[in-house]
């Protein structure tokens, strides 16, 4: 499974296939998006092999410990390694390039979602991110 940013320097390969993602409802995310949520998905540092762009990777970290990374050319948001758990990477689901078995099985942080935003579908809400982070992990 392939994945890219808009502009396309930056590209990846996903060496597991991935079906299970999760939304983020929190406010750094939506910052980060411009959306209500964010859609992505946790997996092992060496299931995940950039194609191109590496070099061309930003990262902006508020005082928080907040991370983004994003390609300096176009500012799409790129994988990158999760503070979760270690040796884990974080990847934004949209920036793949087809996978029609995606499903969000879980949302995050519901509990400071935006108030127009609202949550459809059949996905497990969390108020916060859960105890158990398995349920996050590919």
């Amino acid at each position: 499974m392939k994945g890219s940013c808009f502009c396309e320097k930056v590209s990846f390969e996903i060496a597991t296939e991935i079906t299970e993602i999760y939304q983020c409802h929190c406010s750094e995310c939506r910052k980060t998006t411009g959306a209500a949520s964010n859609a992505g998905f946790i997996i092992s540092q060496d299931q995940l092999q950039w194609l191109s762009g590496e070099d061309n990777i930003k990262t902006f970290k508020k005082e928080s410990g907040f991370r983004v990374c994003f390609c300096a050319t176009c500012g799409s948001t790129v994988p990158n390694k999760t503070s979760v758990k270690d040796n884990m990477m974080w990847v934004p689901a949209g920036l793949l390039i087809s996978n029609p078995s995606l499903k969000v099985t879980n949302h995050i942080y519901v509990g400071s979602k935006a108030d127009w935003d609202e949550i459809g579908g059949t996905g497990h809400q969390h108020q916060t991110l859960p105890a158990d982070i398995n349920c996050l992990l590919s």
